[in-house]
């Protein structure tokens, strides 16, 4: 049984950057087909797998908020029964079926041009499990050709299933799926494009 958590969850995340100033900054749209979130697990100490989350929504506000949800429904550990244990036992997705980022665009990512590429940090809430909490990340932000902009999470946010109420669901599937231990901490990781919305 792998883990988790919300990442991510986060994951992220997010990640929201638009390269626009704030003065002209529009409203910008998630493209969920080419964006991810990412979490690891690890089961027995040593077998670590990648999971991700099929559906991803979001965008950023023309005041610059970003935020984006994920799908807790949609977790694809590519074992069918241990996506529903997931679901059922770990998300408790009927009480709570996403996990939200939140962020703000940073008035320093004003004007990126096509085909740059910028480090920066940001902070990015999490609001998962009926908890929020906030982390500060690395993200590269890029300017695409098409007029996008790709944040791709380049340090993983280190999710504690603690801080969000998952620990006794880590507890219960390690012990459906009879494993030694799963990690109760986990790395989130990403790369979300946003669009310029067409409406």
């Amino acid at each position: 049984m792998t883990l988790f958590t919300k990442t991510a969850s986060i994951l992220t995340t997010s990640l929201f950057l638009t390269g626009m100033s704030m003065s002209s900054l529009a409203d910008w749209e998630l493209d969920g087909e080419r964006s991810t979130v990412q979490f690891m697990s690890v089961k027995n100490a040593s077998v670590a797998e990648l999971h991700h989350f099929r559906s991803i929504t979001g965008g950023i506000s023309d005041t610059g908020a970003a935020q984006v949800a994920l799908d807790l429904d949609s977790v694809e550990t590519l074992v069918p029964i241990r996506n529903q244990r997931m679901r059922e036992l770990l998300f408790e997705t009927v009480r709570f079926p996403a996990a939200i980022l939140r962020a703000e665009v940073p008035k320093s990512l004003s004007e990126l041009p096509v085909g740059e590429t910028r480090d920066t940090a940001i902070e990015v809430e999490v609001d998962l499990h009926g908890a929020k909490q906030s982390y500060t990340t690395e993200v590269l932000v890029t300017r695409l050709k098409d007029g996008g902009l790709q944040v791709v999470i380049s340090e993983p946010l280190l999710v504690k299933a603690a801080d969000f109420g998952l620990a006794d669901g880590i507890e219960v599937l390690r012990e459906v799926a009879g494993l030694q231990s799963i990690s109760t901490a986990v790395p989130v990781s990403g790369q979300l494009v946003f669009v310029p919305d067409s409406e």
